[in-house]
């Protein structure tokens, strides 16, 4: 079987092995809005799946967008997503566009003509970012039917990946958002540097492509040969010799076509050839042969193209290749045909592949290399502005120890200030690894660890500060400084903070000749939060801090102190500090000082919060936000928005939380004392729903299980959550259970301010069950444990707790206590716990005057709908129903064909997959009423089926 091609095909004329992922990536690209992620190693055929994809006739109506994510790419945020919006202006109408579009003009001068007036300049980088965001997502949005695709994402600048994140976040409803990328290349692996949770509505799909099998590779090899069939043991073998990658099959295959371009897939030639390869040597030598047909003048500007790494114009590929810009032009258009280049866009070359690239690169020996390097380095040393990533990189490869360390760490230092911490960990890195000199050393180490300390680098630079703490030419100082950062960045991260508490200890020991940054050692140490160490180890530290301030008469130092150690007393009832806040000056014009400023504001607003003192919490919070603009504290900023979110669950701000906070999430996913908190919010409020399962799923990541390694005031309000989760569902025992581990860390660690959640929940659990005593000795606890302390919380707590031990007794007084502890609630603007209370008193008072109480329990009921307690509401109006209370009726409501209350709540558990007993036990009804609702739920809405129920959107 000899075959011959006079026109070799770049690729197979069929799609192999993949219809069944075509056809689910087609169907959730016709189901918008959704999201497509598409994985695979290198050369497995994420690019062709989408080649195919968008040849399809049901794909016509959509406008695609294509960006691409490259390699080396220099820090430019976003750099993906405008890519694709380039050829968006043709589909554009300026007078409907949003104002906030004209932001992007700067940004895409190629569609600039369509935009809007650009919008005056943000100072802050936060909101210049948010307006970029907001105006991606609205011309995404005036596109109509679009799909936005982005390959590569594993290269992704922090920047693509962040809008990206903003995008999927809440995408546009005509918007299919489709991306590729390699697995082992991303950011722990995840495309986007973090876990994505699709809301609710938008259909998704992960779908993974894998080599093919043996028959695959078969129908592979005969498609490219045009053949009906190859022989089975050649495919046996070709597969054997590929791993079943079809980007290396077809290569293999065009290599062996030889001059002539024939091959004999039965020859023992063709066998021998296939038995000689190896992956990836294979790919090697099918680019080696594809250089060998071109004259010296290609494989130069191939080569050139290989070492630069990233797609070039013809003139920087001339000026590396030593050609002139004629014969450059002539050396790339036969490349071009030769399949060894590929025309990315209009003006730039590159490869088609990383592979391809890697390929041609490899066919250089190690001199020929280092002298592209350095020609390369000297052709982007006149680019203005410098791109310092690649100028680095080159350097470093073409052995210029010089230029490599010093536009490596000029690299690393744009790096840091543009945010991205995972290119400035990874340079400094390389540097720390390569410096020869002990005071470069010191001054990278500890640059390395600010980044650590100040970033939130997805990528742990936690092993490269702990390999540091070894390294003999770093001064005692400097390994003071680089245990402090380590430690530092440990405690918030998950299963870090004892380890990071015992390297903070060590590293004040270290800092003997730097008794400043000892001192923040010891403020770190002074804050009570931290794991379940007894408070009066935190005290003394504080106690140390409170000496050294008394006698300081350094204002820089002294307000660093201060942002750590006046929340520390704060953040345990210490009355004094709120008439020390005047100690905070206003702004200042050092960035230096705002920093600790931000810091001390967020710090305090979060003293405030555990503590009860709300309206102060939220003023020092907008001011910490306000001080932050272009003070480049993320981590800091990270908290502020954390103890945000938790305040507006105390004082009920519930409308659009749940979004936000899991919007936050994503980004905080590993910064313990931010991701603990955020998930105590959405486990509070997956619990005032009924969302049972997720409740106990988000409570269980604040830490409780490991209280050792976790904020305890938020673990303290973990445990209260699960407490009343389990009285909620009549499990008294299991609530009783979890209120004595959380009362055990509550009374080891002492701080009683921080009993506000925990104490009423657990008097209750143990009253239910008949353990009065401890309950009785609980309050006694509470109430000598808050003496004297500044704790709002706690104290309406004590009120509380006072008035439930009075209820579960039957005493007169209960009523009285209870609307005590309510105005206390409402003096705090604790709405949910408010109306908590408003619920216990009218079930007291239901044994006195019921016309009155029923009426009042009405009205709880609609107060807990209105705040979207369902739960809550339920368990109203089955005292309502049960005969215990009798609210006098006009008459049921009619609704119709549409769905009732009720209905709406039985359709939402019906599409998160409950199953008729789950949605009894969570609404309070009987499993023979349930079906009746579902009946009528699937009536109404026209379906036959749960499945097709869950499919429906958006009713």
């Amino acid at each position: 079987m000899t075959l011959a091609h006079t026109d070799p095909r770049s690729c197979s004329p069929v799609l192999v092995g993949r219809d069944e992922q075509l056809a689910a990536v087609s169907a959730v690209v016709a189901r918008q809005p959704s999201v497509v992620f598409v994985s695979g190693e290198a050369g497995v055929g994420k690019t062709r799946l989408l080649r195919e994809l968008q040849r399809r006739a049901d794909l016509a109506p959509l406008r695609v967008l294509t960006g691409c994510c490259q390699p080396l790419r220099e820090p430019f945020p976003y750099g993906a997503v405008l890519d694709a919006l380039r050829t968006a202006g043709a589909y554009l109408d300026r007078r409907r566009l949003s104002p906030v579009t004209g932001v992007l003009g700067p940004l895409l001068p190629e569609i600039a003509r369509c935009l809007p007036e650009a919008p005056d300049h943000a100072e802050d980088p936060r909101h210049r970012r948010h307006q970029v965001f907001r105006a991606v997502r609205e011309i995404l949005s005036a596109l109509g039917p679009a799909l936005l695709v982005v390959e590569d994402v594993h290269w992704a600048d922090d920047g693509s990946r962040q809008l990206l994140r903003f995008l999927l976040s809440d995408p546009p409803p005509t918007l299919t958002v489709l991306m590729t990328y390699r697995r082992e290349d991303a950011p722990d692996g995840m495309p986007l540097g973090a876990a994505y949770l699709p809301p609710a509505g938008v259909t998704t799909l992960l779908l993974e492509l894998r080599p093919l099998e043996v028959a695959q590779v078969g129908e592979l090899a005969a498609a490219i040969l045009g053949v009906t069939e190859v022989p089975s043991d050649f495919a046996a073998r070709l597969h054997h010799r590929t791993a079943g990658i079809p980007f290396v099959v077809e290569e293999t295959l065009r290599a062996m076509r030889g001059p002539l371009g024939t091959v004999d897939v039965n020859t023992a030639t063709a066998r021998r050839l296939l038995d000689s390869l190896e992956v990836p040597a294979l790919l090697r030598d099918a680019m080696a042969e594809r250089l060998n047909r071109l004259p010296a003048t290609g494989r130069r500007v191939a080569q050139a193209a290989a070492v630069l790494g990233v797609p070039a114009t013809e003139e920087l590929l001339a000026d590396i290749a030593a050609m002139s810009p004629q014969r450059a032009r002539t050396a790339v258009t036969r490349a071009l045909r030769a399949a060894v280049l590929h025309e990315v866009d209009n003006t730039r070359y590159g490869f088609r592949h990383a592979l391809a690239q890697q390929a041609v690169y490899d066919t250089l020996s190690g001199p020929e290399r280092k002298l592209l390097h350095a020609r390369v380095f000297t052709a982007l040393s006149r680019l203005e502005p410098p791109p310092l990533l690649q100028l680095a990189e080159h350097s470093r490869r073409a052995g210029m120890v010089a230029e490599w360390l010093r536009h490596g760490e000029a690299a690393a230092d744009h790096a840091a200030q543009m945010s991205d911490a995972a290119t400035a960990t990874r340079l400094y890195r390389q540097l720390l690894d390569e410096t020869p000199h002990a005071s470069d050393v010191d001054r990278l180490a500890i640059k390395l660890g600010l980044v650590a300390r100040h970033g939130l680098d997805q990528h742990d630079p936690r092993a490269a500060l702990e390999r540091l703490l070894g390294d003999p030419r770093l001064s005692v100082a400097a390994r003071g400084e680089v245990r402090l950062n380590l430690g530092l960045l440990l405690v918030r991260q998950a299963q870090g903070l004892r380890q990071g508490l015992t390297e903070i200890e060590t590293a004040v020991r270290e800092l003997r000749e730097r008794p400043d940054l000892a001192m923040q050692g010891r403020t770190a140490l002074a804050q009570p939060f931290t794991g379940t160490t007894p408070v009066d180890f935190h005290l003394r530290w504080i106690g140390e801090v409170e000496a050294f301030l008394t006698g300081c008469d350094d204002d820089a130092l002294r307000l660093a102190l201060l942002a750590n150690h006046l929340a520390s007393r704060l953040s345990v009832g210490d009355p004094a500090v709120l008439d020390e806040l005047d100690l905070l000056p206003e702004d200042s014009p050092e960035v230096t000082d705002r920093r600790h400023l931000v810091r001390a504001h967020a710090n305090l607003a979060d003293a405030c919060l555990l503590t009860g003192h709300f309206p102060l919490s939220r003023r020092l919070l907008e001011k910490a936000l306000r001080l932050a603009v272009g003070a480049g504290v993320p981590f800091i900023v990270g908290t502020a928005q954390s103890t945000e979110a938790r305040l507006d669950w105390f004082t009920g701000n519930w409308a659009g939380l749940r979004g936000r906070v899991v919007r936050l999430i994503e980004d905080y996913r590993e910064l313990l004392p931010l991701a603990g908190e955020l998930s105590l919010v959405l486990g509070c409020l997956a619990m005032v729903r009924g969302e049972w399962e997720a409740a106990g799923r988000h409570l269980a990541d604040t830490g409780l299980r490991t209280p050792d390694n976790a904020i305890t005031p938020i673990v303290l309000s973990g445990y209260a959550a699960l407490v009343r989760l389990h009285t909620a569902r009549d499990r008294t025992r299991d609530a009783c259970a979890e209120a004595d581990r959380g009362v055990e860390i509550l009374r080891g660690k002492g701080v009683w301010a921080w009993a506000g959640e925990l104490a009423p929940a657990a008097v209750d659990a143990y009253c239910r069950e008949g353990r009065q005593d401890e309950a009785e000795k609980l309050v006694g606890d509470l109430e000598t444990g808050v003496a004297g302390r500044t704790a709002p919380l706690a104290a309406a707590a004590l009120l509380a707790c006072r008035g439930i031990l009075a209820q579960h007794r039957g005493e007169r007084e209960a009523t009285d206590l209870l609307r005590a502890a309510r105005t206390a609630a409402d003096d705090l603007s604790l709405v949910y716990y408010s109306t908590l209370l408003s619920e216990r008193i009218a079930m007291v008072s239901l044994a006195g005057d019921k016309t009155s109480a029923v009426a009042d329990l009405a009205a709880v009921a609609d107060r807990f709908d209105a705040m979207g307690a369902s739960v809550d509401a339920t368990r109203c109006r089955k005292v309502l129903r049960s005969g215990t209370a009798s609210p006098s009726r006009r008459g049921r409501r009619g609704y119709g064909n549409a769905l009732s209350p009720r209905e709406q709540e039985v359709a939402r558990l019906l599409r998160q997959g409950h199953t008729n007993r789950e949605i009894a036990e969570f609404l309070f009804l009987s499993p023979r009423t349930v079906e009746q609702h579902v009946a009528r739920v699937l009536h109404k809405l026209g379906v036959r089926t749960r499945a097709q129920l869950m499919t429906r959107r958006g009713e």
